[in-house]
Parts: C-alpha cells; sequence; structure tokens
C-alpha cells in the first residue's frame, strides 16, 4: 500500500504516469519462470521502470520506493536535499522495514490466519509491534527534541516523505490488527500522525488502488 501511495504522490506533484498489471497469486503465477526473471524471490510487488533500456525491475517495497525517490522525484518533494536529513528518513524507512512490519505482519498471521491459535506467538508479537509503536511516539512526541512533530523525518516538525508512506499503511491498520483503542490511547502523537496524513487525496487514491488489486 505505501508503493501505491508513493505512485499516487509522484502522478499528483509531477504527473508521473504508471500502470498496474494483476497477479494472481492464488494460482502462484509470481512463482513461474517469467515472474522469477523479475524477482527470484516471487514476491508481490515489482515495479518495472520501462523508461530504461532494458526495462529496469525493482523488488523489495522499500528498495522500490527509494528508487522512485531517486529516479522520479526530482524536486525531493518526498525525501531530502540535506544529507543529515536523508540519512534520518532512510533511518525511520529502514526502521519499519526490518522492525514494525516484520513484528506486525506476525501478529496478523498468529491471530487472524494461523489454523492454530498459540497464546506464546500472538502475545510476543504483539508486545513487540506495541515497543514499535512506542519508538515511533517518541519520534513524533519530539520527547527527546524541540517537541511534537509532524512526520517521521526532517529538521524542525519533519516533513512528510517516504519514511511516512511506508510506516503508515501499517500503523493505520491498528485495529485490524487486533489493538485496542485503550492500547492506542497510549500513542496520541501516533494517532494524530494516522490522521494527518490520512486526509492527504493521493494517500486517498493509493489506498483505494492498493485494495482495488487486493
Amino acid at each position: 500500500m505505501g508503493l501505491e501511495i508513493m505512485l499516487e504522490e509522484l502522478k499528483e506533484a509531477y504527473g508521473t504516469e504508471w500502470t498496474t498489471t494483476l497477479i494472481n497469486i492464488m494460482s502462484n503465477e509470481q512463482k513461474k519462470d517469467w515472474f522469477l526473471r523479475l524477482d527470484p524471490n516471487g514476491r508481490i510487488p515489482v515495479i518495472i521502470d520501462n523508461t530504461q533500456d532494458p526495462p529496469f525491475p525493482v523488488m523489495e517495497t522499500s528498495a522500490e520506493m527509494l528508487y522512485l525517490l531517486k529516479a522520479y522525484d526530482k524536486e525531493d518533494k518526498f525525501g531530502f536535499k540535506d544529507e543529515l536529513e536523508r540519512n534520518q528518513c532512510l533511518q525511520w524507512t529502514f526502521f519499519w522495514h526490518g522492525s514494525g512490519a516484520p513484528y506486525q505482519g506476525q501478529v496478523n498471521h498468529f491471530s487472524r490466519a494461523a489454523p492454530e491459535k498459540i497464546p506464546y506467538a500472538i502475545n510476543r508479537f504483539k508486545n513487540e509491534t506495541l515497543r514499535v509503536f512506542g519508538v515511533l511516539e517518541i519520534q513524533l512526541s519530539g520527547k527527546y527534541s524541540d517537541g511534537p512533530r509532524e512526520f517521521l523525518a526532517g529538521k524542525g516538525k519533519g516533513k512528510y516523505s517516504v519514511a511516512d508512506m511506508k510506516t503508515w499503511p501499517w500503523v493505520k491498520g491498528w485495529e485490524r490488527t487486533g489493538f485496542s483503542k485503550e492500547e492506542m490511547d497510549a500513542f496520541p502523537n501516533v494517532l494524530k500522525w494516522i490522521d494527518r496524513i490520512a486526509g492527504r487525496e493521493a494517500v486517498k487514491r493509493g489506498i483505494g488502488e492498493a485494495y482495488n488489486q487486493s
């Protein structure tokens, strides 16, 4: 979903056009040779930049988003020219890629998809997800800096960037993951951040695109 949001943001900012090809994962289309040439891991999504000769495939959503940032966000509307701000953006992008997404994904699996409900697994990954929500809360609260922030990376209150696009789709689904409002009340700045990003028109379109393809 973060990828679709970024594509919609680029389309709104620069007029960048993009198209989609639906992959039927129920028939294991992503495991066939033609797809494995694009992504040997056999996972969706994959992007293909047809402006390159030959067309250039990119796998893994964080790498895809950073590729789009470099190739198509020439004015750094969703990135940073300042190297320290740019690095901060990378830190938060990879924090969610390596910590938040795996933990929350495991909560979703063990609480909703697993054939056997294993309390230890559910509780472990739920607690780890709440812990990383707490890390986001520290950053957005500005507890150790200059006060509340609007976004994860950048000076001052921060700037809406690829780090937010990567993280937001997961965190905004807290209720679907099984967290209660009482649990989420511990993260007031995260909740404000969720609402702030949800109001963007490109985000609304990106969500629609993601659901249309699912």
